[in-house]
């Protein structure tokens, strides 16, 4: 497995980071400067420059025409695991968890990530690039986002051992309680190859999360890179209520994997999860 030279993850998720911005600033089907001009604009390389958008390509954020330029991809569909009634719970997922630091530095939050962290895009956030391991082998990719002003003091060897939360908890008195997280297929990069061990374009599992505290405060925006080949998700639905519960009112719409009209008595549907908890930090 290579080591990646410093600060290279850093610069590729920031390379990526300026892109998704001119996405977000976009509607479907616009296009967005060419790699010539965005290499201009970064003061990057091409390849780094081809490395974040080969990604975006891949998971469907951008659409590349040849002799046309790239263009901002059709927006994707979205489906709710679960309904705001319920609760989705998440046992911690198989095997021994371990972490190896790719990246620790200190830099701007920048517009796109200091929206979701509710940050200026000049304030200080904590960027820690790791390499997750399970009994060993590497298993996925992590680029955690932190408000430095949470966090004072913290060191990269408390990001690789121990448990992040429990770390705001007993260091800064901050307790975590809620995360929204999406779950996308991609396939994996050249560099990102190296660092799973795996082939180039090989199959993976893109997770997107923002988690806040117990005042509703955002303290961690991380996107995770998966490997399809040895992670699945593996979801419990109950698919009717207990008895003597009363059933709430029908919405619209359907459940991931039961096509609409298989659920015509319309009684609820709760779900418990095992796959990604990333509590073992």
């Amino acid at each position: 497995m290579e080591t990646q030279p410093p600060g290279a993850v850093l610069k590729r998720e920031r390379v990526r980071e300026v892109i998704l911005e001119l996405v977000e600033s976009r509607s479907p089907g616009d296009a967005i400067p060419s790699e010539r001009a965005l290499c201009a604009r970064l003061g990057v390389s091409r390849p780094t420059l081809r490395a974040a958008v080969d990604d975006l390509v891949a998971s469907g954020v951008l659409i590349r025409e040849h002799g046309r330029g790239m263009f901002v991809a059709p927006e994707k569909i979205t489906q709710e695991l679960v309904s705001d009634r319920h609760t989705l719970t998440a046992p911690p997922a198989t095997g021994t968890w371990s972490s190896r630091l790719l990246e620790f530095a200190t830099v701007q939050a920048g517009a796109r990530v200091g929206r979701k962290l509710r940050l200026s895009p000049a304030a200080d956030m904590v960027y820690v690039a790791r390499l997750r391991l399970v009994d060993g082998a590497p298993m996925a990719i992590e680029h955690l986002h932190i408000p430095a002003s949470i966090v004072p003091g913290l060191t990269a060897e408390e990001l690789e051992s121990g448990d992040l939360y429990d770390h705001l908890r007993e260091h800064h008195q901050i307790r975590v309680r809620e995360a929204v997280q999406a779950i996308e297929p991609t396939v994996v990069t050249e560099a990102e190859a190296e660092l799973l061990d795996v082939p180039a374009l090989s199959p993976a599992l893109l997770f997107d999360r923002l988690t806040t505290d117990t005042e509703g405060r955002p303290v961690e925006y991380v996107h995770s890179l998966y490997r399809g080949d040895r992670y699945r998700i593996v979801s419990r639905l109950t698919l009717g209520p207990d008895p003597g519960t009363a059933v709430p009112p029908a919405r619209d719409g359907h459940h991931p994997g039961i096509p609409p009209g298989d659920l015509t008595h319309r009684d609820p549907i709760t779900s418990s999860t095992t796959g990604d908890v990333q509590t073992e930090r």
